[in-house]
């Protein structure tokens, strides 16, 4: 009888956890089939098209099918190869077939010609997933002139007055700069430089912008591999054209020479190695240099590793001084050593490293030999000053802030809410779901343990 009972407990177990089993497997489910409710249809894109307007910006559509539960949707721009992605909120309405269309801004001086635009849009659901439309290029030009163009080995020159004697000069010049550069730092250029010449200044400034100083003549761009000049028909042939085009030509296969993803370069250096292949330590940067020496006006090598001062004087100064550091550096250590200082940029070092690496002293070091070679003392640096004694202004002595009211923001994934903040509630419901998940499994295996248990008793 004992036994009897004992069997008749077992089954009475084992059906209850039968039944656990199959409720909760009907709850699992559910909870699946419930899901993809939570999962909106990806939005699909059809071809897209831009419109340029030299000036004043680049537009481009596409036409997209939105499925509903969509967080956001934003323009995504990328000027060339390594510049930084620019992400825009695009306003829409509805879901559906919609328009998608953006106007990326493009004033003068602030895109440059000859830039290649990737553009496309870019779709997040409440769900967090971000899908991306198929994206373009586009060739912002300046198509202000009637362009005729030259082609050589490497560079293309590029220009609307003049006759072809005019481009040929420009090109034989560019091509010659190019490859005593490849030559001297052991580099090989593959792909072409495009060289663009403005006849007259004010297109020229238009497009470097204001803010560059207004004595430059050439700007040469290495991310775009593009030279900008400003050369008349009839300044062709003049001595400064065959220096201001060596000079910009050597920055961009000096880039080649150094380019790595951590470190730049300092500014003298890159600036004394195009002035010294252009045009030597020549007689006028050996004046300029040793008047400011005389009149204490010579400024440290390391107050020029960013960029050059502004005012006129101390712009032309820097650049002599900096052939002046290539000249005493390539008497002092030799070409080999320069050509090794340089190259060891590619690899990401810091200055110092560089320097010691190659040269054996470290940029301080290096400065203090300059300096010595040309017979002077340590400039003494400019710089801030400590403020008069006297009490601190009101206004300096700290405090809380006073209170302006409430600050109201914009609903996660509303038009004007920040790019970067998501709409949360499909993480949330998200979350959710494996938690509840979880619950189920964890109670089907109890309950698959209630029913071992149970045979086991029944045995």
């Amino acid at each position: 009888m004992g036994a009897v009972s004992v069997a008749r407990v077992g089954i009475g177990a084992r059906t209850r956890a039968r039944r656990a089993v199959a409720a909760l497997s009907i709850a699992v489910v559910i909870a699946l089939a419930a899901a993809p409710a939570a999962l909106a249809a990806d939005p699909t894109f059809q071809a897209l098209t831009s419109t340029v307007k030299y000036g004043t910006s680049v537009t481009f559509q596409q036409q997209a099918t939105l499925p509903a539960g969509v967080a956001r949707v934003e323009a995504v721009v990328r000027e060339g190869a390594d510049a930084p992605t620019f992400l825009a909120p695009v306003s829409v309405s509805g879901t559906g077939s919609v328009t998608l269309k953006y106007a990326y801004e493009t004033p003068e001086g602030g895109t440059y010609p000859n830039t290649k635009l990737s553009l496309g849009f870019r779709v997040t659901m409440d769900d967090g997933r971000v899908i991306d439309g198929p994206t373009s290029s586009v060739l912002y030009t300046d198509d202000r002139f009637d362009w005729k163009t030259l082609s050589g080995s490497i560079v293309r020159v590029h220009w609307y007055q003049g006759d072809q004697a005019f481009g040929q000069r420009a090109l034989d010049i560019g091509e010659g700069a190019v490859e005593r550069a490849q030559q001297l730092l052991g580099v090989t250029e593959t792909q072409p430089i495009d060289f663009f010449i403005y006849a007259d200044r004010d297109a020229f400034y238009s497009v470097i912008g204001a803010g560059l100083q207004e004595n430059v003549g050439g700007l040469a761009l290495a991310p775009i591999r593009t030279l900008f000049a400003n050369i008349g028909p009839s300044s062709v042939a003049d001595p400064w054209v065959g220096i201001v085009v060596p000079h910009e030509l050597t920055h961009i296969v000096f880039a080649t020479a150094t380019q790595n993803p951590y470190h730049e370069p300092l500014h003298w250096l890159n600036e004394g190695l195009a002035d010294y292949l252009a045009a030597g330590y020549d007689a006028s940067a050996r004046g300029n240099v040793r008047d400011a020496v005389k009149n204490g006006d010579l400024m440290p090598l390391s107050a020029i590793v960013g960029q050059f001062p502004s005012p006129p004087d101390r712009f032309s100064l820097a650049y002599d001084e900096a052939v002046s550091a290539i000249d005493y550096l390539v008497r002092t250590y030799g070409q080999d050593a320069l050509v090794k200082l340089i190259r060891s940029y590619a690899d990401g070092v810091s200055d110092d490293q560089a320097f010691s690496a190659a040269l054996g002293v470290d940029t301080a070091g290096f400065e203090a030999g300059w300096l010595k070679d040309l017979g002077v003392a340590a400039p003494i640096p400019y710089g801030p000053k400590d403020a008069p004694g006297g009490p601190v202004p009101p206004d300096w002595a700290g405090g809380p802030a006073p209170s302006r009211g409430p600050i109201t923001t914009a609903r996660p994934g509303s038009p004007g809410s920040p790019s970067d903040t998501g709409d949360v509630s499909g993480p949330v419901l998200w979350i959710g779901i494996v938690i509840f998940a979880f619950v189920i499994v964890a109670g089907i295996l109890l309950a698959m343990r209630a029913l071992s248990r149970g045979r086991s008793i029944s045995g």
